[in-house]
């Protein structure tokens, strides 16, 4: 096999890939407490100044019954998956122009891997999986 092969083959199955990042829940729990003025996630959670997070990932945007949505969110066609979510969250006003979201943004990497790790933890119930 040619060199440029293996490394080819190597970086594909080796090199990180943002999307699939590691992160540690236990770290994205304390990451989360800069979203739990508006948000909560576990079982007894209920819809804030911002709406639940339970059950994030595969979700449509705007689609929690009982929240008051903006337009933009209700119509962003968005259905939250890992790396929407994270471009989502480094910027929301800039995700979805018109969004009720005042929050500036995670800025680093590691902070966005652990909260992903902490909402993945939770089925739409709000039961850790």
């Amino acid at each position: 096999m040619a060199p440029w092969t293996v490394m080819a083959l190597l970086a594909l199955f080796v090199w990180p890939r943002p999307a699939e990042a590691a992160g540690d829940a236990a770290a994205g729990e304390k990451v989360f407490l800069k979203c739990r003025a508006c948000h909560q996630v576990g079982e007894t959670a209920k819809n804030a100044v911002g709406p639940r997070l339970n059950g994030l990932f595969g979700r449509p945007a705007g689609s929690i019954e009982g929240y008051s949505y903006s337009p933009a969110n209700k119509n962003s066609g968005i259905v939250w998956d890992e790396a929407t979510f994270r471009d989502y969250i480094k910027g929301p006003q800039a995700k979805v122009p018109g969004t009720k979201m005042v929050f500036p943004g995670l800025k680093t990497d590691q902070e966005i891997d652990d909260i992903v790790a902490f909402l993945k933890q939770f089925d739409s119930d709000g039961k850790k999986k």
